[in-house]
Protein backbone atom coordinates (compact mmCIF):
# COMPACT_ATOMS: atom_id res chain seq x y z
CA UNK A 1 0.00 0.00 0.00
CA UNK A 2 3.01 2.24 0.31
CA UNK A 3 5.42 1.59 -1.93
CA UNK A 4 3.53 2.41 -5.34
CA UNK A 5 3.14 6.09 -6.42
CA UNK A 6 -0.08 7.97 -6.69
CA UNK A 7 -0.10 7.76 -9.94
CA UNK A 8 -0.06 3.95 -10.18
CA UNK A 9 -2.37 3.20 -7.15
CA UNK A 10 -4.45 6.37 -8.07
CA UNK A 11 -4.95 6.95 -4.11
CA UNK A 12 -7.95 6.56 -2.05
CA UNK A 13 -7.89 2.90 -2.69
CA UNK A 14 -10.24 1.07 -0.07
CA UNK A 15 -8.05 -2.17 1.18
CA UNK A 16 -8.46 -5.74 2.06
CA UNK A 17 -9.97 -8.46 -0.29
CA UNK A 18 -11.57 -10.90 1.76
CA UNK A 19 -15.45 -10.79 3.04
CA UNK A 20 -18.54 -12.29 4.74
CA UNK A 21 -21.40 -10.96 4.56
CA UNK A 22 -25.29 -10.92 3.78
CA UNK A 23 -26.43 -10.47 0.07
CA UNK A 24 -28.40 -7.61 -0.54
CA UNK A 25 -29.39 -7.89 -4.03
CA UNK A 26 -28.95 -11.02 -6.04
CA UNK A 27 -28.59 -9.40 -9.65
CA UNK A 28 -29.80 -12.52 -11.38
CA UNK A 29 -27.80 -14.74 -9.84
CA UNK A 30 -28.30 -18.20 -8.08
CA UNK A 31 -27.95 -16.20 -4.83
CA UNK A 32 -31.02 -14.85 -2.63
CA UNK A 33 -31.09 -11.83 -0.83
CA UNK A 34 -30.13 -12.52 3.32
CA UNK A 35 -27.89 -15.70 1.89
CA UNK A 36 -24.80 -15.89 4.32
CA UNK A 37 -22.09 -15.70 2.16
CA UNK A 38 -18.00 -15.20 1.77
CA UNK A 39 -15.34 -14.80 -0.68
CA UNK A 40 -13.46 -12.09 -2.30
CA UNK A 41 -13.07 -9.10 -4.67
CA UNK A 42 -10.50 -10.22 -7.37
CA UNK A 43 -7.56 -7.95 -7.33
CA UNK A 44 -8.20 -7.44 -11.65
CA UNK A 45 -11.93 -6.13 -10.17
CA UNK A 46 -10.06 -3.93 -7.31
CA UNK A 47 -7.92 -2.61 -9.77
CA UNK A 48 -10.81 -1.77 -12.12
CA UNK A 49 -13.57 -0.62 -9.61
CA UNK A 50 -11.20 1.15 -6.45
CA UNK A 51 -13.11 -1.18 -4.76
CA UNK A 52 -12.26 -2.48 -1.17
CA UNK A 53 -13.86 -5.32 1.68
CA UNK A 54 -12.88 -2.48 3.80
CA UNK A 55 -16.67 -1.11 3.38
CA UNK A 56 -20.42 -1.65 4.14
CA UNK A 57 -21.18 -3.11 0.54
CA UNK A 58 -18.93 -4.89 -2.07
CA UNK A 59 -20.32 -5.92 -6.22
CA UNK A 60 -18.39 -8.73 -7.35
CA UNK A 61 -19.33 -11.37 -9.76
CA UNK A 62 -20.86 -14.36 -8.72
CA UNK A 63 -18.22 -16.54 -9.53
CA UNK A 64 -16.29 -14.94 -6.22
CA UNK A 65 -19.19 -15.27 -3.90
CA UNK A 66 -19.91 -18.81 -2.11
CA UNK A 67 -22.53 -19.62 1.03
CA UNK A 68 -21.26 -19.61 4.09
CA UNK A 69 -21.19 -23.19 5.84
CA UNK A 70 -23.19 -22.94 8.80
CA UNK A 71 -20.56 -24.69 10.90
CA UNK A 72 -18.08 -21.71 9.86
CA UNK A 73 -19.23 -18.21 11.67
CA UNK A 74 -18.62 -14.92 9.89
CA UNK A 75 -15.29 -13.61 11.17
CA UNK A 76 -13.82 -17.03 10.72
CA UNK A 77 -15.17 -16.81 6.93
CA UNK A 78 -13.89 -13.70 6.00
CA UNK A 79 -10.35 -14.59 6.55
CA UNK A 80 -10.68 -18.05 4.91
CA UNK A 81 -10.30 -17.26 0.73
CA UNK A 82 -7.54 -15.25 -0.16
CA UNK A 83 -5.25 -17.30 2.36
CA UNK A 84 -6.78 -20.33 1.56
CA UNK A 85 -6.67 -20.23 -2.27
CA UNK A 86 -3.03 -18.87 -2.44
CA UNK A 87 -2.04 -21.76 -0.18
CA UNK A 88 -3.63 -24.12 -2.59
CA UNK A 89 -2.46 -22.87 -5.64
CA UNK A 90 1.03 -22.68 -3.84
CA UNK A 91 0.79 -26.63 -2.93
CA UNK A 92 -0.27 -27.18 -6.41
CA UNK A 93 2.45 -25.55 -8.45
CA UNK A 94 5.17 -28.04 -5.78
CA UNK A 95 2.94 -30.95 -7.85
CA UNK A 96 4.12 -33.36 -4.79
CA UNK A 97 2.65 -36.55 -4.03
CA UNK A 98 1.48 -38.60 -0.87
CA UNK A 99 4.47 -39.37 0.83
CA UNK A 100 6.67 -37.06 -0.25
CA UNK A 101 8.53 -33.85 1.62
CA UNK A 102 7.33 -30.25 2.13
CA UNK A 103 9.38 -27.75 3.27
CA UNK A 104 6.88 -24.43 4.44
CA UNK A 105 9.03 -21.12 5.64
CA UNK A 106 6.76 -18.98 7.35
CA UNK A 107 4.07 -22.02 8.87
CA UNK A 108 2.76 -19.42 11.19
CA UNK A 109 1.58 -17.38 8.65
CA UNK A 110 -2.15 -17.80 7.57
CA UNK A 111 -0.80 -19.03 4.16
CA UNK A 112 1.42 -21.04 6.21
CA UNK A 113 -1.21 -22.98 8.46
CA UNK A 114 -3.63 -23.79 5.40
CA UNK A 115 -0.41 -25.13 3.60
CA UNK A 116 0.36 -27.14 6.40
CA UNK A 117 -3.01 -28.61 6.76
CA UNK A 118 -3.78 -28.98 3.08
CA UNK A 119 -0.72 -31.04 3.02
CA UNK A 120 -1.04 -33.21 5.47
CA UNK A 121 -4.42 -34.03 3.95
CA UNK A 122 -2.74 -35.09 0.64
CA UNK A 123 -0.46 -37.19 2.67
CA UNK A 124 2.44 -35.07 2.86
CA UNK A 125 5.63 -34.92 5.32
CA UNK A 126 5.75 -31.06 6.05
CA UNK A 127 8.52 -29.35 8.07
CA UNK A 128 7.61 -25.62 8.75
CA UNK A 129 10.02 -23.35 10.09
CA UNK A 130 8.59 -20.14 12.43
CA UNK A 131 9.64 -18.51 15.84
CA UNK A 132 9.79 -20.75 18.47
CA UNK A 133 7.20 -18.89 20.28
CA UNK A 134 4.79 -20.02 17.31
CA UNK A 135 6.08 -23.95 17.67
CA UNK A 136 2.93 -25.01 19.15
CA UNK A 137 0.46 -23.51 16.64
CA UNK A 138 2.83 -24.93 13.74
CA UNK A 139 2.40 -28.74 15.17
CA UNK A 140 -1.04 -28.30 16.48
CA UNK A 141 -2.13 -28.16 12.12
CA UNK A 142 0.10 -31.02 11.87
CA UNK A 143 3.63 -30.00 11.07
CA UNK A 144 5.38 -33.27 11.26
CA UNK A 145 8.97 -30.91 12.15
CA UNK A 146 9.95 -27.49 13.90
CA UNK A 147 12.32 -25.36 12.75
CA UNK A 148 13.72 -22.53 14.50
CA UNK A 149 14.18 -19.56 11.83
CA UNK A 150 15.46 -16.81 15.07
CA UNK A 151 18.01 -18.96 15.92
CA UNK A 152 19.95 -19.07 12.82
CA UNK A 153 19.07 -17.88 8.77
CA UNK A 154 17.19 -21.00 7.56
CA UNK A 155 19.66 -21.36 4.56
CA UNK A 156 22.64 -21.64 6.87
CA UNK A 157 20.99 -24.54 8.63
CA UNK A 158 19.31 -26.28 6.28
CA UNK A 159 22.61 -26.48 4.29
CA UNK A 160 24.76 -27.51 7.49
CA UNK A 161 21.46 -29.71 8.57
CA UNK A 162 20.53 -31.27 5.07
CA UNK A 163 17.55 -33.49 5.18
CA UNK A 164 17.22 -36.67 4.20
CA UNK A 165 15.90 -37.06 1.81
CA UNK A 166 16.19 -33.83 0.36
CA UNK A 167 12.64 -31.43 0.05
CA UNK A 168 10.53 -32.45 -3.00
CA UNK A 169 9.40 -28.91 -2.35
CA UNK A 170 9.37 -25.67 -0.67
CA UNK A 171 6.26 -22.98 0.01
CA UNK A 172 8.18 -19.58 0.91
CA UNK A 173 4.90 -18.18 2.35
CA UNK A 174 5.96 -15.37 4.35
CA UNK A 175 7.41 -13.67 0.77
CA UNK A 176 10.93 -13.29 1.05
CA UNK A 177 12.45 -10.29 -1.02
CA UNK A 178 16.07 -12.33 0.15
CA UNK A 179 16.63 -14.96 -2.03
CA UNK A 180 19.14 -16.60 -0.09
CA UNK A 181 16.72 -19.79 0.76
CA UNK A 182 16.32 -20.54 -3.28
CA UNK A 183 19.79 -19.62 -4.65
CA UNK A 184 21.19 -21.91 -2.05
CA UNK A 185 18.32 -24.54 -2.35
CA UNK A 186 20.85 -27.27 -4.27
CA UNK A 187 21.85 -28.44 -0.93
CA UNK A 188 18.43 -29.42 0.52
CA UNK A 189 15.94 -29.58 -2.46
CA UNK A 190 15.78 -32.15 -4.70
CA UNK A 191 16.91 -32.13 -7.91
CA UNK A 192 13.52 -32.48 -9.53
CA UNK A 193 11.68 -29.98 -6.61
CA UNK A 194 10.32 -26.61 -7.13
CA UNK A 195 10.33 -23.46 -4.90
CA UNK A 196 7.10 -21.64 -4.54
CA UNK A 197 6.94 -17.84 -2.90
CA UNK A 198 4.09 -16.07 -2.31
CA UNK A 199 5.00 -12.43 -2.92
CA UNK A 200 9.10 -11.95 -4.10
CA UNK A 201 8.64 -8.28 -3.42
CA UNK A 202 10.60 -5.99 -1.40
CA UNK A 203 8.55 -5.20 1.69
CA UNK A 204 10.29 -1.66 2.17
CA UNK A 205 12.08 1.00 -0.02
CA UNK A 206 16.07 1.15 0.35
CA UNK A 207 18.91 -0.30 -1.05
CA UNK A 208 19.17 -3.38 0.25
CA UNK A 209 15.91 -4.37 -0.30
CA UNK A 210 16.67 -3.20 -4.19
CA UNK A 211 19.60 -5.50 -4.22
CA UNK A 212 17.43 -8.28 -3.10
CA UNK A 213 15.04 -7.93 -5.86
CA UNK A 214 18.28 -7.52 -8.96
CA UNK A 215 19.43 -10.99 -6.80
CA UNK A 216 16.36 -12.62 -7.56
CA UNK A 217 15.61 -11.46 -10.80
CA UNK A 218 19.14 -12.78 -11.62
CA UNK A 219 18.63 -16.18 -9.72
CA UNK A 220 15.38 -17.06 -11.45
CA UNK A 221 16.44 -15.88 -14.87
CA UNK A 222 19.71 -16.95 -15.21
CA UNK A 223 20.20 -20.32 -17.11
CA UNK A 224 21.03 -23.42 -15.01
CA UNK A 225 24.00 -24.25 -17.45
CA UNK A 226 25.51 -21.04 -17.20
CA UNK A 227 25.94 -20.97 -13.22
CA UNK A 228 22.22 -20.86 -12.48
CA UNK A 229 20.01 -22.31 -10.26
CA UNK A 230 19.63 -25.72 -10.74
CA UNK A 231 16.22 -25.99 -9.29
CA UNK A 232 12.45 -24.35 -10.65
CA UNK A 233 11.42 -21.16 -9.40
CA UNK A 234 7.80 -20.37 -9.04
CA UNK A 235 6.06 -17.36 -7.66
CA UNK A 236 1.88 -18.08 -6.97
CA UNK A 237 1.31 -14.74 -7.75
CA UNK A 238 1.95 -15.46 -11.60
CA UNK A 239 -0.25 -18.72 -11.35
CA UNK A 240 -3.12 -16.80 -10.30
CA UNK A 241 -6.08 -16.72 -13.01
CA UNK A 242 -7.37 -12.92 -11.77
CA UNK A 243 -3.87 -11.36 -11.65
Amino acid sequence: MQLAPNFLAKRPLTAEYDFAGIVEKENGTEFEVGDSVFGFIHVSITLKTRQGTLAEYALVPNICVTKRPFNIDVIHASGLTLAGLTAWQSLNCTHLEAGQTLFIYGGSTAVGLFAIQIAKARGIKVVASASGKNQGLVRKMGADEFIDYTKEPIHKYLTSHPPSPKFHGIIDAYGLSDPSLYTHSAAYMAPDGVFVTTTPAPHRISLREIGYLVKTLTAITWPAWLGGIPREFKSDISTRPWW
